[in-house]
């Protein structure tokens, strides 16, 4: 059975040529990047929120405690970010200082996230030009033949190359959509990890400051000077 694949691989190669070598050599490349990254955003928890919801709702509820102990094994650019921030904003840091500190983390772990992007980019752009490049190459054989063969003109030749020629194209097409489809899938989740970061941080932020807006008014209330009435003073 081994043997019968290879065989065919081999005859699939003869055809299509060294275009459709290279096709192929491309789309095994972008399935192991596929396979990494895809193992890189499970073991990162990219877009699982669950975890992070829960700290936030304990958090709002003031038990700080419990909010920060849920994020202390963060994995995920979100958790590490959220807990960050809920750390920095317990201490009473400086709130751009919290959030300059929040976005330098949140770009190294989606930077990190979206390498091997444009490789996969690259592929889903180059692979249909080189499907098209090897039709055009083997329309120019086809016609060649057909040329030579003079007035002898069979149509099943003209036919033959052409198909074969086409095979090029459908190949490149072929390897450039399923890499297209899952690049945009990637893409959309690292997008969905940046606006949960932006969102679930600010909202900590926002909460410190009203919080600590709200006990600056109480203590200007307390300390207010009160008017003495029902007195009355002698001249």
């Amino acid at each position: 059975m081994f043997d019968g694949v290879i065989s065919s691989i081999g005859s699939f190669l003869r055809l299509g040529g060294p275009v459709v070598a290279i096709l192929i050599a491309l789309s095994v490349f972008a399935l192991a990047l596929i396979l990494l990254k895809f193992t890189q955003f499970q073991r990162e928890r990219v877009g699982r929120h669950g975890r992070s919801n829960r700290a936030l709702h304990a958090w709002f509820h003031h038990n700080q405690a419990d909010a920060r102990s849920l994020l202390a094994n963060a994995r995920s650019p979100l958790e590490e970010t959220l807990a960050t921030t809920m750390r920095l904003a317990a201490a009473k840091a400086d709130k751009s200082a919290v959030e300059d500190e929040v976005s330098r983390l949140a770009l190294g772990r989606l930077h990190d996230l979206q390498r091997g992007f444009r490789a996969l980019d690259a592929i889903a752009q180059v692979a249909p030009l080189l499907g098209l490049f090897g039709t055009v190459l083997g329309m120019i054989e086809a016609f060649q033949r057909l040329q030579q063969a003079g007035n002898s003109v069979d149509p099943s030749l003209l036919a033959g190359g052409i198909w074969v020629a086409l095979l090029t194209t459908a190949c490149g097409l072929a390897v450039a959509m399923p890499v297209s489809l899952v690049l945009t899938w990637f893409e959309t989740r690292i997008e969905n990890e940046r606006v949960a970061i932006e969102t679930m941080t600010a909202t900590v932020l926002s909460h410190g400051s009203i919080e600590r807006a709200e006990q600056n008014a109480a203590s200007s209330e307390n300390a207010a000077p009160r008017l003495v009435t029902g007195e009355t003073y002698a001249h």
